[in-house]
């Protein structure tokens, strides 16, 4: 079967460049867009070029111009979203919003991964203020491409393994701990694990998949659903240092949010969410499906092998 033409947007950030990656290893014909808005960021522009020696084609084209987005939506057969979720309310969702737009006006696509990546939205109507921010515009988002009759795959991707897994699931540093370690309640909520790399994968595995049409798909690759204590307990083994435990009780880790700035507001809801009330594996796939089990060929990384670099 001839391979769909991938459309990589924000092909340059934190997982577009692994989705663009993916794609190319998986012998799509990939392009990603180039903006104009890159002015003299040279890092980007670098990367972008490597791509193009790697065999993407890069297509010029501005979010703030409707027609230059058309057409290159034009030219492919999936559009993937990786745009940053960082700026809260206007300015992703804006994008996103004219990213749609162009989809539904081109009208060929035959499938749009929206910007997601992470725990589920439509899960996270009792979300906390002022992070619930977040999830309510990747839902105004859902509902515009489902308005518009837009083929879609929404991915779950969990936790980003390197901004949770090295550090023991501590906020504030990428490191691991040397002497003390904060644990979230009693540690024993199961949380999902993901090396990024293998969230670029698993999304191109999907694009051409009619088992993914419309579906919303969950990475939980099974030796990396763990708890924080067995996270801790990895790290010392590897190590061999024992880190002092020091217990948080969710009221007081709650509490802590008081005189935060908004984006530091926006990770404690989000960590309560995840390591308080299992928001990632309370529940069971129903209206959906596990990459892992679609794709068992994927020899994912294991956050024990992931860990060992950091030694």
């Amino acid at each position: 079967m001839e391979k769909s033409r991938v459309l990589v947007v924000g092909g340059t950030g934190y997982i577009g460049r692994r989705i663009v990656r993916a794609s190319l290893a998986q012998g799509h014909p990939t392009y990603v867009l180039m903006r104009p808005e890159i002015g003299l960021d040279i890092d980007k522009l670098q990367m972008l070029l490597s791509f193009k020696a790697q065999g993407a084609r890069l297509l010029e084209a501005s979010l703030d111009d409707h027609a230059s987005l058309v057409a290159a939506v034009a030219q492919v057969d999936v559009v993937v979203s990786a745009m940053s979720g960082v700026h809260f309310r206007s300015h992703n969702l804006l994008l996103q919003h004219k990213l749609v737009e162009a989809i539904k006006e081109a009208g060929n696509v035959k499938r749009f991964i929206p910007s997601e990546f992470g725990c589920d939205p439509s899960r996270m109507g009792h979300a906390l203020e002022p992070g619930r921010v977040s999830f309510d515009e990747k839902m105004e988002i859902r509902r515009a491409i489902e308005e518009a009759n837009i083929p879609h795959t929404y991915i779950s991707a969990n936790c980003f393994a390197a901004y949770f897994c090295p550090n023991l699931c501590q906020m504030r540093t990428l490191l691991p701990p040397k002497e003390k370690v904060c644990v979230y309640g009693d540690g024993n909520v199961k949380v999902i694990f993901v090396d990024e790399d293998d969230v670029g994968t698993y999304t191109i595995k999907c694009v051409d998949d009619p088992r993914t049409l419309n579906k919303t798909i969950y990475l939980r690759p099974r030796e990396n659903i763990l708890t924080q204590n067995e996270v801790i307990m990895n790290w010392e083994k590897l190590s061999g240092k024992i880190l002092e435990k020091i217990h948080i009780p969710a009221e007081e880790f709650l509490a802590s949010m008081k005189d935060m700035d908004f984006a530091s507001q926006v990770g404690v809801g989000h960590y309560y969410h995840i390591f308080y009330e299992g928001c990632l594996t309370n529940f069971d796939i129903e209206d959906g499906a596990d990459a892992t089990l679609l794709y068992p060929e994927v020899q994912y990384t294991c956050m024990e092998e992931y860990i060992k670099r950091y030694v």
